[in-house]
């Protein structure tokens, strides 16, 4: 650690990172950032959910720092205004879900502050309205959204027909488009310039920092992003090992602390 810039911000992934596996954001975790806080060192979150879907960690973090929803397609401030947006162009957003289709893969659709579904019973609906903390809106197809999406998700618990797909989404899009798998069951697509390291980007513009004085913390393939743009990254114990392979450190997991031990292990040691 001696050849890494002294720490100036933290930003992290919520999901499998900061909350638990059950969504809970523990009282060592919120400690944790207090004690960044009181070093001198800035905290940021970065997501896949929607804005409102970090509403309710805006109050215990003490957040003050631009809010990255979507993976860096929307920029909120801590009252959900929105300050920067990367819509999907029309004709990608329209390929996607054509790729989706075709391999029968259940479809989601962002615009805005909305989240669109046409069966409200699919796999892992009920669960995402729980994580953030609002219903979807169903609709019978997608017609008139397509030319306003921020993120398009493909979800399934056939992990392995979600990996061909995602891979055949991968080709026809190139780098037209950022698309990743943000957990095992969801793959997301987003604007190309709305990912995690673009977020780094922003904040160290945004801050006057350097991208080397941001440290990253993740577990998912769609972290290693801001992991490559960042100065120092930590993978959790809980991320599969492509993630683990590219960060400085890997910590506990998200049901042992492991955010909070992070930042006391390592982000604290080198900010002081």
């Amino acid at each position: 650690m001696t050849d890494t810039p002294k720490i100036q911000l933290l930003l992290a992934d919520v999901d499998g990172t900061l909350v638990t596996s059950k969504k809970v954001l523990t009282l060592r975790a919120i400690k944790a950032v207090d004690a960044l806080r009181a070093a001198g060192v800035r905290f940021a979150i970065t997501s896949g959910r929607p804005p409102r879907g970090m509403a309710h960690l805006i109050q215990p973090l003490k957040l003050d720092t631009p809010i990255a929803s979507f993976n860096g397609g929307e920029m909120v401030d801590g009252t959900l205004k929105i300050i920067a947006a990367q819509a999907l162009p029309a004709d990608l957003a329209r390929e996607t879900v054509a790729v989706l289709a075709a391999f029968k893969i259940d479809t989601w659709i962002y615009v805005g502050e909305d989240w669109f579904v046409r069966d409200p019973t699919a796999p892992h609906v009920a669960h995402e309205a729980e994580t953030v903390k609002f219903e979807p809106k169903v609709v019978v197809d997608f017609d008139g959204l397509l030319d306003q999406a921020v993120k398009i998700v493909g979800v399934s618990d056939d992990h392995a027909l979600l990996a061909r797909c995602e891979a055949e989404a991968k080709q026809r899009l190139g780098d037209r488009a950022t698309a990743a798998r943000s957990q095992p069951y969801y793959f997301d697509v987003t604007h190309r310039n709305a990912n995690k390291g673009a977020v780094v980007d922003y904040l160290a513009d945004y801050f006057r920092i350097p991208r080397g004085a941001i440290a990253t913390i993740g577990d998912q393939p769609n972290d290693l992003t801001m992991f490559r743009r960042s100065g120092f990254s930590i993978a959790m114990g809980n991320a599969p090992d492509e993630v683990k392979h590219e960060a400085s450190v890997v910590t506990d997991s998200c049901d042992d602390e492991g955010f909070a031990k992070a930042v006391e292990r390592h982000i604290l040691e080198i900010a002081s």
